[in-house]
C-alpha cells in the first residue's frame, strides 16, 4: 500500500482501527466485514478537505446531492447480506463513490454495481482502478430495475431508498439469496428480504436514513 492509501494522522491505519473498534462496540460481530473495512481506505473516497472525517461513523458529502454512507451503515449491511457466508455474486444498486462496492469487493467473488449520474460513476470507476479492485464490474445505468443481464444475484444491496420493494429487482435474488435495502420515504427501514424455495421472506430491521432512489440518468 503506497502512502496516499495508508494515510498519514486522522487517516492512518491506527484512526481506521480506531474505527474498527467502534463498530464492533457498536454491535458489528462478523469480523471477515470489519477486516474488510479496515482494508478499504475510506479516505480515498471523499474529497480531500474531508479527509480528517474519513474515519468518524458519519456520511459525508460526495457532490451531486449523494453522500458517502455512515460507515456503521455500510458494516451492518453487509453483515446482514453476508449472514456469515461467503458471498459469490452480488449486485449493489447506487454505486456512489464506490466505497460500499469496494468493502463488497472483499467479502464476494464477483460484485455488479450501478450509477445513475456519470460523473459518480467514472470517479468510482478511476478510484477502484487506484486501489486495484478488480473484482467490481460497474455500469452506468438506471437502477431501479436492477441489472437483470447478469442476475441471479446470492446478494442484493441497494444504499438508496425506495419507496418499495420492485417486482422486477426481487426476481433477480437466488433461491438461497438476500436482499439489504432501505425502505420509506417520510421514515425509513432497513429490510431484509430472503428467497427460498417457497418464495420471499420480509424482515423489518431498524430505522435508517439514506438518500432516495432516483430514476433515469444523469
Amino acid at each position: 500500500m503506497n502512502l496516499r492509501h495508508a494515510g498519514i494522522g486522522m487517516t492512518s491505519a491506527r484512526t481506521r482501527g480506531r474505527l474498527i473498534e467502534r463498530l464492533r462496540a457498536d454491535g458489528i460481530k462478523d469480523e471477515t466485514v470489519l477486516a474488510a473495512m479496515y482494508e478499504v481506505p475510506r479516505h480515498i473516497f471523499i474529497d480531500e478537505a474531508l479527509a480528517t472525517r474519513a474515519y468518524d461513523d458519519v456520511s459525508l458529502p460526495i457532490g451531486h446531492g449523494q453522500t458517502i454512507s455512515q460507515p456503521h451503515s455500510v458494516a451492518r449491511m453487509t453483515e446482514v447480506l453476508r449472514n456469515g457466508k461467503q458471498l459469490n455474486r452480488v449486485l449493489e444498486i447506487g454505486t456512489g463513490c464506490g466505497y460500499q462496492a469496494a468493502v463488497l469487493a472483499k467479502v464476494a467473488k464477483e460484485v455488479y454495481s450501478v450509477e445513475r449520474i456519470q460523473p459518480l460513476y467514472e470517479r468510482a470507476r478511476k478510484t477502484l482502478r487506484e486501489l486495484k479492485i478488480f473484482n467490481v464490474n460497474l455500469r452506468y445505468t438506471d437502477g431501479t430495475a436492477g441489472l437483470p443481464d447478469a442476475a441471479p444475484y446470492d446478494g442484493i444491496i441497494m444504499t438508496c431508498a425506495a419507496p418499495a420493494l420492485s417486482a422486477a429487482l426481487r426476481e433477480q435474488l437466488a433461491v438461497g439469496g438476500r436482499m439489504v435495502l432501505p425502505m420509506g420515504t417520510q421514515e425509513q427501514f432497513l429490510y431484509l428480504i430472503e428467497r427460498d424455495e417457497n418464495g420471499f421472506r420480509e424482515s423489518r430491521l431498524e430505522a435508517v436514513k439514506f438518500v432516495p432512489l432516483v430514476m433515469g440518468k444523469a
